[in-house]
């Protein structure tokens, strides 16, 4: 006679024994999911953000780290566009992992603060020469007539920048460009983490862990994390 285990299969990502650490878990279903090649941007997440008075906003960014160890991950965007704005006022945020193929998800919530400018200088620098012109160029979320004064205003950041465009489709990933001071990288720190994984009949496998997380001085110091199995 079959078991109830047999029906709903009882196979589980997450162990009976839930670690003390959730970003494991994350970095593990992320590798699995970049190691498919069926998804193009596994690292992508949503980004839920907020205005002091609750209204919400919600778009896609890219995951350009993660620090297991401490429990944050990074993002970059332009600072003076709507989820920078909303950060700057209300600096608590979601992001959302979702990998469809592999029917699982992870959900973090948290603390969001700006990454230090060191960091966010090298990643700049390491990105190709036709985004960090853009970065320029782009008032992220300000309105313009067209795709041609788009165009335009970047022609017009190359020259106020002292380059060409000639010059920079023969080399300008080896052309210095500064960083723009309105553009940058955000670290969230993780107060929760919620891993989901689909399972048979819709008996699906969720687990959350929880930690107090205090900014004093610019520094973040970050409780133990407690876990707990939940109902799907």
């Amino acid at each position: 006679m079959p078991s109830i285990a047999d029906v709903f299969d009882g196979k589980s990502p997450l162990p009976d024994q839930l670690p003390d650490n959730p970003f494991p878990i994350l970095q593990d279903w992320l590798e699995g999911a970049w190691s498919r090649k069926d998804q193009p941007n596994p690292h992508s997440m949503a980004l839920a953000t907020a205005t002091p008075e609750g209204s919400p906003s919600v778009r896609m960014v890219l995951c350009k780290h993660i620090d297991p160890d401490q429990g944050y991950v990074v993002f970059y965007t332009n600072y003076r566009s709507r989820k920078g704005r909303e950060l700057d006022a209300n600096p608590r945020a979601s992001v959302c992992f979702h990998w469809d193929h592999v029917e699982r998800q992870v959900r973090i919530e948290g603390i969001v603060v700006r990454s230090p400018a060191a960091e966010s200088d090298a990643y700049f620098a390491s990105r190709p020469w036709e985004s960090r012109i853009g970065a320029w160029a782009s008032d992220q979320s300000e309105p313009i007539a067209s795709r041609s004064a788009l165009l335009e205003k970047v022609m017009t950041r190359i020259g106020e920048l002292g380059l060409s465009l000639p010059a920079l489709m023969l080399s300008g990933n080896k052309v210095e460009i500064p960083r723009p001071p309105h553009w940058g990288g955000y670290r969230l720190w993780a107060t929760s983490v919620e891993c989901w994984a689909a399972g048979a009949g819709r008996i699906h496998d969720r687990a959350r862990w929880e930690r107090r997380v205090d900014q004093e001085d610019g520094t973040m110091r970050c409780g133990p994390w407690c876990s707990t199995r939940l109902q799907p």
